[in-house]
């Protein structure tokens, strides 16, 4: 487990930073390193690390733990085939770490960051629609199930395909610079994470890192199937330079706008369902 911790937490700042690039490149910039979001996470761990004085220090400190823990958690169950309910419960808890890290110091960029992640619970309602779309055609929530069927039955990726679509809406959402971000958008500077410095933002960064890796490696295994290690990887970043072009092409949404998108492709994964619930 902690030799794929430190797996995850590298290649998924690796990611980030390639994800920051291509975008650059799309949009005619030379961007950033691919290994830039490593040497930030670096640069924080040995930079003078404080509180601010408006802040409260339990949960200003507590709440990098927390998320921490949360995608340390959600990593342990992918790995270990166990139930996508737990996912599901583990990614709603995540919208208490971007609340309370926005509400902890007291500044005004971070609590508008906060307040914003109660609006994005939007992206909460694909994930269950996910979750219930790969019931029906498995029979079963549990990872390893899912994985077993498809290496009996083949890929899932076009049978359950709004399952794929709604997951896949899930992780856009949680990508840098993606059309839903608004919880970091750069009018309120960094987003909730505005006031945290030092080895506090390090520690958020690598819980980003371990948070891109999860549902990376999630979508593949829920949707193309068990892979070997340096497929999976490789299957990963494919998914991840789709996701960097999206971001690249698209605005940023305000944060009402994000809501109304994201309900409407809700919309559509449902009405694309209840089409394949009759067809089957």
């Amino acid at each position: 487990m902690i030799g794929y911790l430190i797996l995850a937490i590298f290649i998924g700042l690796l990611y980030m930073g390639i994800h920051r690039k291509v975008i650059a490149r799309i949009q005619g910039r030379p961007g950033p390193p691919i290994w830039q979001e490593l040497l930030h996470t670096l640069k924080f761990s040995f930079k003078r690390t404080w509180v601010p004085k408006t802040a409260s220090p339990a949960i200003f400190i507590g709440i990098v733990m927390v998320a921490i823990g949360i995608w340390t958690t959600a990593l342990w169950v992918v790995i270990s085939g166990g139930s996508l309910l737990i996912i599901f419960g583990l990614y709603i808890c995540y919208k208490m770490v971007e609340h309370g890290v926005g509400l902890s110091p007291g500044s005004p960029y971070a609590k508008f960051g906060g307040v914003r992640s109660v609006i994005s619970a939007a992206s909460e309602i694909p994930l269950l629609l996910s979750v219930g779309v790969l019931y029906f055609f498995t029979g079963s929530l549990m990872i390893r199930d899912i994985a077993a069927f498809q290496v009996e039955h083949g890929s899932l990726l076009v049978t359950a395909a709004p399952a794929a679509l709604a997951l896949y809406v899930v992780i856009l959402s949680k990508m840098h610079y993606s059309p839903f971000s608004i919880v970091e958008s750069k009018e309120i500077v960094s987003g909730y994470k505005t006031e945290h410095f030092g080895v506090w933002r390090a520690g958020l960064e690598a819980a980003d890192g371990i948070k891109t890796f999860v549902l990376l490696y999630l979508f593949v295994l829920l949707f193309v199937g068990p892979l070997p290690l340096l497929l999976m990887l490789l299957a990963m970043l494919v998914l991840m330079l789709t996701l960097s072009f999206v971001c690249a092409l698209t605005p940023m949404l305000a944060p009402f706008d994000s809501v109304t998108v994201q309900t409407g492709l809700i919309v559509v994964v449902l009405a694309w369902t209840a089409l394949l619930v009759v067809v089957l």
